[in-house]
C-alpha cells in the first residue's frame, strides 16, 4: 500500500516537471533534430512556440507555461502517432529511438502540464513573481 508521503512525493514531481522549463526545451531539441533533415515545416513549427514556453516559466509565469508546453505538446504527440515507420528496422534505430524519446517526453509534458495548469494557484504565483522581482517589474523605479 501507497503511503501519504509516497502520494505526495508523486504529485510533487508531476508537479514540478510541469512547472520546469526544461521538458518543453528538451522536447524542441528532439523536435529538432528528428525533423530538421530533412526538413518538415509542420513539425519544426512547433519549436519556437515550445521555446517560448520555456522563456515563461523561466519568467516566473510557471502555470501558463505549463498549460502552453501541454498543449503543444499534445499536438506533437498526435503528429508524430500519425506517422509510421516503413519497415521494422526503422523503429530499431537511432532515429527510432530518438523518435520514441520524444514522444514519450511529450506524452509526459502532457500529462506533467495539464496537472500543474488545473491544479495551479495563480495568485500564489503572482506573489513569487514579485518577490522575485527579476526585472523589476514591480518595484517603484522613483
Amino acid at each position: 500500500m501507497a503511503t501519504e508521503e509516497t502520494k505526495a512525493s508523486i504529485v510533487d514531481r508531476v508537479r514540478a516537471w510541469g512547472s520546469s522549463s526544461l521538458p518543453g526545451m528538451g522536447l524542441a531539441t528532439l523536435i529538432t533534430a528528428l525533423h530538421w533533415r530533412p526538413f518538415q515545416a509542420m513539425p519544426m513549427l512547433l519549436t519556437p512556440l515550445l521555446m517560448f514556453s520555456s522563456y515563461l516559466s523561466v519568467a516566473g509565469f510557471k502555470i501558463d507555461s505549463a498549460g502552453m508546453t501541454a498543449a503543444w505538446s499534445g499536438i506533437y504527440f498526435l503528429l508524430a502517432a500519425r506517422r509510421r515507420p516503413a519497415a521494422l528496422k526503422n523503429k530499431f534505430s537511432a532515429r527510432g529511438a530518438v523518435r520514441a524519446t520524444a514522444m514519450g517526453l511529450s506524452a509526459a509534458n502532457v500529462i506533467a502540464g495539464t496537472y500543474t495548469y488545473v491544479t495551479g494557484d495563480r495568485k500564489a504565483e503572482e506573489q513569487e513573481r514579485k518577490e522575485m522581482d527579476k526585472w523589476g517589474m514591480y518595484s517603484d523605479s522613483e
